[in-house]
């Protein structure tokens, strides 16, 4: 199996603004990958920089085996691209945005544009300004899927799409991951990687701090506690405070992640008088917290680094 994606150290900043620094991305081919970071954390800038949008300040990458930089017509001919914000001409058709993007590829697509429209409940006679938000990025989907890419880069997608489009657009994208294509889906909604995708990187200002499949980042010593009963000024878990994150507390209830010893804190608890007592595995929302609040002593835990060949 060869790399869809591979990049080491790259960085970009803005001036003094940070982009992405020193980041290290391996994509297989016909993986089905998930980007991971909230708003700001580089995911926009990792993706403008590997498709050639933008030049990195240092570092280097390759798409399938070409350098982004001296092949960038090459790599942008075999990758659907689909930005976090989807921008387009007024004063034109669906119809005309996606005849213009096929022609500019050379290709004819109607036959794939007219698909993807109907099942995405998109109408390709109405023109762009009278688009709602969610048509608009439908619009932006077909642009991107229509001329059938070996590489799908998909920078916030599913914003703005109802429910029903947006099991829709991932039924497309598994069917074209099952005929070859790599997936790369940004995201800070946690729930679509977690439910979509086999492997994943989670992004921390502009560096990527754990990549793996979901399974190895799921496999994390923290455990979600939650305790039931009546809790008093004596009876608390700050000892615990080092290996204690996402801590909650309501009245009659406690739950925290906890990755210190877990024998100890079962000590501990005895001196609490419990209704009820839970302990289990994380879902990947409580995994994320748990990677960025260790960011630094769980960097290169699930990482694979190997060298560019």
């Amino acid at each position: 199996m060869t790399n869809a994606i591979c990049a080491r150290a790259l960085t970009k900043y803005y001036g003094k603004i940070r982009g992405i620094v020193g980041l290290n991305l391996e994509v297989m081919e016909g993986d089905f990958y998930g980007f991971i970071g909230p708003n700001g954390a580089g995911k926009s800038t990792a993706i403008r920089t590997l498709l050639g949008l933008i030049r990195p300040d240092s570092g280097r990458a390759e798409i399938f085996g070409m350098d982004i930089a001296a092949n960038r017509e090459q790599i942008l001919a075999q990758t659907g691209y689909l930005p976090s914000e989807t921008a387009f001409y007024f004063g034109r058709k669906v119809q005309d945005i996606l005849q213009l993007s096929a022609n500019l590829r050379r290709r004819d697509c109607r036959r794939t544009a007219k698909e993807l429209c109907e099942r995405l409940r998109l109408d390709p006679g109405r023109k762009i300004e009278e688009l709602s938000y969610g048509n608009r990025k439908k619009a932006g989907i077909v642009c991107a899927l229509q001329h059938n890419p070996r590489l799908c880069i998909l920078d916030e997608p599913t914003g703005g799409l109802d429910p029903l489009a947006q099991r829709e657009f991932f039924s497309i994208l598994k069917e074209r991951n099952r005929q070859g294509a790599t997936i790369f889906l940004s995201s800070h909604v946690l729930s679509e990687i977690e439910r979509h995708c086999s492997q994943a990187a989670i992004l921390r200002e502009g560096t990527v701090i754990a990549s793996g499949t979901v399974a190895e980042l799921s496999r994390t010593s923290a455990r979600r506690v939650t305790l039931a009963g009546n809790f008093t000024g004596d009876n608390n878990i700050g000892c615990f405070q080092d290996f204690i994150r996402d801590y909650q507390q309501e009245e009659g209830r406690i739950s925290f992640l906890y990755s210190g010893d877990i024998n100890r804190l079962l000590q501990v608890l005895t001196c609490f008088s419990l209704r009820d007592l839970t302990i289990s595995e994380p879902n990947l929302e409580e995994i994320f917290l748990h990677y960025y609040a260790n960011a630094h002593s769980m960097e290169g835990e699930v990482q694979n680094d190997s060298d560019l060949s």
